[in-house]
């Protein structure tokens, strides 16, 4: 597998989902080698030396006042390693893991570290032969950085803690052996600047960002789908309308909208003639709430790619200023913002899709469809229960997105007395996405049922061709069956892109395209 050589402090965001999505194994430009060793120098000379240095020569946090001998230097960096390997829960997906580890090699290469060329020379080499720790996803209150999880991918390089290699969990140690690697002995402030940092938190939150904007990209399409299915109105996406306004986010959607709807005979037929004035806001408001979401997810993109650029440990070494200084580049508020925002995008994503399925199953709004687009109501029940089940998630993910970022709890005995909560407010977007895509898919099944019943007029070609890529894969539904399946299918069809693709990418707002830095 070829690999992707990544410059730290210049990395885009399409590299970073490239790194994820594809399992790249990732080097940094060797042209960062020279600054990162001159940093591990001087890190070795503060050792040597009679001052306290934070975290080279003294203990951690509330204990930093604490002179640590020479000698003990290796001591005290691998009992830091082991002493905060305290995480608790399932472990992290392996994909995300990964790109933790990418991350956490782009903060170290910006050479304000002070750790060894060779040890991030390790992490390279456990990327490209598959070593992936186990790392448990609670225990980060995302300041003093993600410590708990960051030290349990580093009780790997040490020999420590446990991995995955060739599918089998095996012991920190006897992974590295079976990919022909030994392990490191942690130098000066190498074991803090290791877990110092926001590399857990960021990865959680930039794969819910490229996962949210794929769902982001389908909700384009169903919206489509269900505007023709309930017979709505294109007129609210006259671009006359949106430049008025003037949000980005919501010019695009129209746009899309207005291309991916060209051609529907369903929608001239009632042109002329129709008595509804005007439509509920799930399908009049799309484009304002839609857009709306987009430019949220832009801002936290924007966050996001800065922190993946980002030297975020603690102390950092300035080198044209010869200094090793204590800072705060640990505390993840802006990963907890940026997390924070893309969970109001989710939620509102989901909370007009579920409107949309509510009203096509509703035959007092749905404009002559079926009652729960049974073809037999009553001796059927369609997708009645579809609906309620869009409803529960939507719920959820209202509860899920309250905020994390403003609360707070001192730890470590008052030292670090503010903190952001930016792991597991990034951790639950994966949830949050999840919901949405089977909102997404519910909808789906909703609005190509409606769409069937209004033959022989027909939806648009670029929509016909989203009804035959669900129908080759979920029948119609002419009488009611076990629909559980039918829903994961239809979930799946939105989460991979399958949609997308069969309307083609032009008519798909991307997110290389969201940001003059992405």
């Amino acid at each position: 597998m070829t690999g992707l050589t990544l410059d730290p402090g210049r990395v885009t965001l399409a590299e970073l989902e490239r790194v994820y999505r594809e399992q790249l194994p990732v080097r940094i430009n060797r042209a960062s080698e020279a600054a990162i060793r001159k940093a591990s120098e001087r890190v070795a000379q503060a050792a040597r030396g009679d001052v306290a240095v934070y975290g080279v020569n003294t203990g951690f946090g509330k204990l930093a006042s604490v002179k640590i001998a020479a000698g003990d230097t290796a001591t005290l960096q691998r009992n830091l390693i082991l002493s905060h390997c305290c995480g608790v829960g399932e472990p992290l997906d392996e994909t995300t893991t990964r790109l933790m580890m990418a991350l956490k090699l782009l903060s170290l290469g910006r050479g304000a570290s002070g750790v060894r060329f060779e040890v991030l020379e390790l992490i390279e080499n456990c990327l490209s032969r598959g070593v992936t720790p186990v790392v448990p996803s609670q225990g980060s209150v995302g300041a003093s950085g993600d410590l708990a999880p960051l030290a349990h991918m580093t009780a790997v390089l040490i020999g420590e803690g446990e991995a995955t290699f060739a599918g089998e969990r095996l012991q920190g140690r006897d992974a590295l052996e079976r990919a022909e690697l030994a392990p490191v002995v942690l130098g000066p402030k190498e074991g803090l600047g290791l877990i110092n940092g926001t590399q857990f938190s960021t990865a959680c939150a930039l794969v819910a960002l490229f996962d949210s904007w794929r769902l982001a990209e389908a909700t384009l399409i169903t919206a489509s789908l269900s505007t023709d299915a309930i017979m709505g109105s294109t007129a609210p996406l006259l671009p006359e309308i949106h430049a008025l306004r003037g949000h980005r986010g919501q010019i695009e959607v129209a746009q899309a909208m207005r291309q991916i709807m060209t051609g529907s005979e369903i929608r001239e037929s009632h042109r002329d003639g129709d008595t509804r004035v005007q439509d509920p806001y799930c399908i009049r408001c799309q484009p304002q709430v839609a857009g709306a979401c987009l430019d949220l997810l832009r801002m936290a993109a924007s966050t996001l790619e800065i922190e993946a650029n980002a030297a975020t440990d603690n102390p950092l070494v300035l080198i044209d200023a010869d200094r090793i200084v204590s800072g705060g580049n640990f505390h993840a508020e802006p990963v907890a913002f940026a997390a924070d925002q893309i969970a109001l995008a989710v939620a509102e994503l989901g909370a007009i899709a579920q409107r949309r399925v509510a009203l096509m199953v509703d035959p007092t709004l749905s404009f002559d469809l079926p009652p729960f687009l049974a073809k037999d109501p009553g001796l059927n029940s369609g997708l009645m229960i579809a609906e309620v089940t869009t409803a529960a998630l939507m719920s959820e993910n209202k509860h899920l997105a309250n905020p994390c970022s403003t609360d707070s709890t001192p730890t470590s005995a008052n030292q670090e007395d503010h903190v952001s909560m930016a792991a597991h407010g990034a951790r639950r977007l994966g949830r949050m996405n999840a919901n949405l895509a089977h909102i997404l898919g519910v909808e789906l099944l909703c609005a190509v049922e409606g769409i069937e019943h209004r033959a022989p007029l027909k939806t648009s070609p670029a929509l016909q061709s989203v009804i035959g890529k669900l129908r080759a894969e979920v029948p119609r539904l002419d009488e009611d069956r076990y629909l559980a399946p039918d829903l994961e299918t239809a979930a799946d069809l939105v989460r991979t892109r399958s949609l997308v693709a069969a309307v083609s990418d032009d008519h798909i707002i991307r997110l290389g395209a969201a940001n003059d830095s992405v």
